[in-house]
């Protein structure tokens, strides 16, 4: 997922064999376009289902011809974001200690057990965090940022989770997480991933929270 400049990507050896949900960039990217976008997911459910292909990590990492279909689900409870920091020994190391809002992955084939974008979201929002409470999912819209060369290869599919419960911890892929307000995340903008800036950005000024 997303999101620092970086000229010469180390990519992590453990990735060299996760076959992940990719799909050609023509198909999702048809006129270029920069930043958090509204879509119909129905018909973007559709183009995925029907063009995805399941290809290494390792590969698909430096291939700008295809779009790595990364769910990007952001925590929000009583109008406060949780924002989570991320190990310096992250798998991704182009956002090793960075700020992130979303709760995501990539979508590796074994994981898949229905066609459901939403579906796909949540297994890894229940995967990478530690929550005790009920939510309900709201489609924000679809992210793409060719800026640099990690956001090149991803896309987003961001969601906004709405919970009922503050009881919420990051897992062994963050290093830690906290409840923030708008106002409180200006001051963290800084230290965000571009993912997250973008995403905080539409947040605030849709008055989404």
């Amino acid at each position: 997922m997303a999101l620092e400049k970086n000229l010469n990507p180390q990519i992590d050896h453990q990735t060299v064999d996760e076959i992940i949900l990719v799909v050609k960039r023509e198909k999702v990217i048809q006129e270029p376009w920069h930043g958090l976008k509204e879509v119909n997911f129905t018909e973007f459910a559709a183009i995925v289902e029907q063009e995805a292909e399941f290809l290494p990590r390792s590969s698909m990492e430096t291939d700008p011809k295809y779009k790595q279909i990364i769910p990007y689900l952001i925590f929000n409870y009583q109008d406060k974001l949780y924002v989570m920091q991320r190990q310096a020994k992250a798998s991704e190391q182009r956002l090793k200690s960075k700020l992130t809002l979303g709760i995501g992955g990539h979508i590796r084939k074994e994981d898949l057990t229905t066609n459901n974008i939403i579906d796909w979201a949540t297994r890894e929002f229940e995967e990478e965090v530690d929550y005790q409470g009920g939510y309900k999912v709201q489609p924000i819209g679809l992210l793409n940022d060719d800026s640099n060369p990690v956001g090149e290869v991803h896309l987003g599919v961001v969601f906004l989770l709405i919970a009922d419960s503050d009881k919420i911890q990051v897992k062994s892929e963050f290093k830690s997480g906290k409840l923030i307000t708008i106002d409180e995340g200006e001051f963290d903008y800084p230290l965000m991933e571009n993912w997250a800036q973008i995403c905080f950005d539409f947040i605030k000024v849709n008055n989404l929270i």
